[in-house]
């Protein structure tokens, strides 16, 4: 990890509140006048869409393990921690961006799905801010998580992310319910060994857990939304917390362990400014001396 150039890192998957903690860190951001370079994770997927498409039906050829965009195989681990780690040393580094839409793609003149040149970070930024699916991965050949200074884990319980996922893949994208559930369940050996096992090494992990019934995801009707949830706040080290302030500062919360604040899911971007903004200050205040 690194003290002159800090790495932040927001990892986790859909339905967790994305747009809150995107809105929140951006709030920060502008707030304090700090000059971020931010990463996109999907800009570290190995294959451009059509490439994928083909590389997983080659990998179910035979009954093989498929591969997803939650494992090694379709990621670039290697690079992300070659980021991460240019980044910390030096302030610099390369990146490139996914063009996920045709608004997205034609200022580039490029495909959607597609992937913009690699390029070099610009000059003079505070911190790099990365927001994936990956950002504390680790596999055989690559450890990303090791050159973060600041790990965020943000994350619905498992019904409410396939929730998310089957809603926004049938209504959005047009794909039938049982093809959504192919994809969850081709998705799962990865999601067991390469996405939960980072929520374990986070220093601050944002739970989402909804207070309406979501015991059969593949039947629900609509997401549950932040006033129907709460938030479970996880913290590695516990004395680098001070709950007292929280408690005081986010009505309806309370402890339900030493090291974890519970708050009502409309407080969740109050939450994350209130628990952030202190710790990346101090990332930032640390790099400049």
């Amino acid at each position: 990890m690194s003290q002159k150039y800090p790495v932040i890192a927001v990892t986790g998957s859909s339905g967790a509140g994305t747009s809150t903690v995107k809105t929140s860190f951006e709030h920060i951001f502008q707030r304090e006048k700090l000059n971020v370079a931010v990463v996109e994770g999907d800009s570290f997927h190995r294959y451009d869409r059509e490439s994928m498409k083909r590389a997983v039906e080659e990998s179910e050829k035979g009954g093989g393990r498929p591969i997803s965009h939650f494992g090694p195989e379709a990621n670039e681990f290697e690079k992300l921690e070659a980021l991460f780690r240019s980044y910390g040393q030096s302030g610099s580094g390369e990146v490139r961006l996914y063009l996920h839409n045709e608004q997205e793609a034609q200022p580039y003149n490029q495909k959607p799905g597609t992937f913009t040149p690699w390029k070099p970070i610009q000059s003079g930024t505070d911190l790099l801010f990365y927001e994936g699916l990956h950002g504390g991965a680790k596999s055989d050949t690559a450890d990303v998580g090791q050159h973060v200074d600041l790990l965020v884990g943000v994350v619905p319980i498992v019904n409410l992310e396939w929730i998310q996922k089957i809603y926004r893949d049938t209504a959005a994208r047009g794909y039938s319910c049982e093809a959504v559930t192919h994809t969850i369940l081709r998705r799962m050996h990865d999601y067991v060994h390469y996405i939960t096992p980072q929520f374990s090494r986070t220093h601050v992990n944002f739970q989402r857990v909804p207070t309406v019934d979501t015991s059969n995801p593949f039947i629900a009707r609509d997401i549950p939304t932040l006033d129907e949830s709460m938030v479970v706040i996880r913290f590695r080290d516990h004395k680098g917390a001070d709950f007292p302030y929280l408690l005081n500062m986010i009505n309806g919360s309370f402890m339900s362990r030493p090291n974890t604040i519970v708050v009502p899911g409309g407080k969740m971007g109050m939450a994350i400014e209130l628990i952030l903004t202190p710790l990346i200050l101090d990332l930032v205040a640390k790099s400049k001396k």
